[in-house]
């Protein structure tokens, strides 16, 4: 059985190799949740590509990273849309910019995306302009076009604050759910697999979409609001509407306050004997985000030794990693397999 076929089963079938999932593509090396990112990441190797998902005015999903637009895309140098400029709490934060709830598809389709952390990432500042926004069916379509019967290719789509939407009048829940069914993707073996940190939300559309509806995990925060979620008894409550976690990669690979890795937890164990596979967030190259001892330099921005987690993830016996790198875990995959066949020779 492939590893993308075998996602949707309960721990008790897991995936013979982990999955990679090129989070928002590959955006690494190209602006997210672009056209050529999720290219990129497919070439690379990604299983899997994980767009964000919020709702246009005119209740369409488009893939953002959030519903403010002035960090991703060119909106704040487009005249026509000044007065569109706000500011409103979403979720716990105040922000002020342009939100995607204000502007309909057809106006979403004139602006351009750019890289959201050009200070990290200035590479891909080359690819400013370039590319518009996508809506989740076109997504879809991309993962469905360049699957074949040796590798198919799937899509992680991840609901941003539906809750939040739901309460400002933009049911999300009730969009995905119609939107999967139009798209033929509700299935648990389908081309959609659904994650979301709102539980309340992903209940819902388990409710909506029925116990063979799409595989679903449950995605957790490093931040101690979301501890309860990992204890025993509530990864047993997780299990009865999803069928894995998607855990901050901190709540396994332990760091102090200064970024030294300190242990590992004992997560991923207490996952699996609860029926949940454990697909953690988000493996990165750049030294800002690497556990002390694998980076190289001083320069955030410069790249460490990603590798290296990719390694000590995969072999810690998780079912996947969501990855801006798709082309490391792969070839961190790779290595682990190729050890595993010396070893058993």
């Amino acid at each position: 059985m492939h590893a993308i076929e075998s996602l949707a089963t309960p721990a008790v079938a897991r995936p013979p190799r982990a999955v990679v999932v090129g989070h928002r593509g590959a955006c690494a090396y190209r602006p997210e949740h672009t056209i050529a990112s999720y290219e990129l990441a497919i070439d690379m190797g990604a299983d899997l590509i994980e767009p964000d998902l919020v709702v246009s005015r005119d209740g369409v999903l488009v893939a953002r990273h959030e519903n403010e637009l002035s960090r991703s895309t060119d909106v704040a140098e487009r005249p026509e849309f000044a007065d569109r400029r706000t500011t409103r709490r979403v979720g716990r934060k105040r922000r002020t910019g342009w939100f995607a709830e204000d502007f309909t598809l057809a106006e979403l389709r004139t602006l351009r995306a750019v890289e959201r952390m050009p200070q990290l990432r200035p590479l891909n500042t080359a690819y400013d302009g370039r590319f518009g926004i996508l809506t989740l069916e076109e997504v879809v379509e991309l993962a469905r076009r360049r699957s074949t019967r040796e590798r198919p290719v799937r899509v992680l789509a991840e609901l941003k604050k539906p809750s939040w939407s739901a309460e400002h009048g933009q049911p999300m829940t009730e969009l995905v759910a119609a939107e999967l069914r139009r798209l033929d993707a509700v299935a648990p073996d389908g081309t959609v697999v659904v994650q979301s940190f709102d539980a309340g939300a992903l209940r819902r559309l388990r409710a909506d979409l029925g116990d063979d509806g799409p595989t679903m995990l449950q995605l957790v925060d490093e931040a101690p609001v979301d501890d309860a979620l990992v204890t025993s008894v509530g990864l047993r409550a997780v299990s009865t509407y999803a069928q894995g976690i998607a855990p901050s990669r901190d709540r396994i690979l332990l760091r102090d306050a200064d970024g030294a890795l300190t242990g590992v937890s004992d997560l991923v164990a207490r996952a699996h004997h609860a029926g949940l596979l454990v697909v953690p967030w988000t493996l990165a190259a750049e030294n800002a985000f690497l556990p002390r001892h694998l980076r190289v330099g001083p320069d955030p921005a410069a790249t460490g030794d990603a590798r290296a987690e990719a390694r000590l993830m995969l072999a810690l016996g998780v079912d996947g990693v969501i990855t801006d790198n798709p082309d490391v875990a792969v070839a961190a995959r790779a290595e682990l397999a190729a050890v595993a066949v010396d070893a058993a020779a």
